[in-house]
């Protein structure tokens, strides 16, 4: 949970343990009033990471993108689609599922 929680700056919103087998973490994403859960347990294997699942995160500046991917200290790795590699930066978290993070605020147009 450090990858995100101190590299990518997510703060931790809270957390609960041993709920019918599972344990859970909240991370808020700054500037919305979204958060991402992250859970475990049940009995179930972690899936495997791969190329095309991501996690997409519009940071909102230049500024906040280079901050992130300096503190999580780890090299880009090549996106599978090219759109992601002209509009972000990929990481690979911990486990290896990929991260993009992305140095504008979102736009739906």
């Amino acid at each position: 949970m450090a990858f995100y929680r101190d590299g990518l700056g997510l703060p931790e919103i809270g957390r609960f343990g041993g709920h019918e087998g599972y344990d859970g973490v909240f991370l808020g994403v700054p500037g919305t009033e979204t958060h991402l859960e992250f859970t475990s347990g049940g009995g179930h294997d972690t899936p495997p990471a791969h190329s095309e699942t991501l996690l997409v995160l519009y940071l909102g500046s230049t500024d906040a993108g280079d901050e992130a991917l300096a503190r999580v200290d780890v090299a880009p790795v090549q996106p599978a689609n090219p759109y992601w590699e002209a509009n972000g930066v990929t990481v690979a978290d911990p486990d290896g599922f990929r991260v993009v993070l992305v140095p504008r605020a979102w736009n739906e147009s």
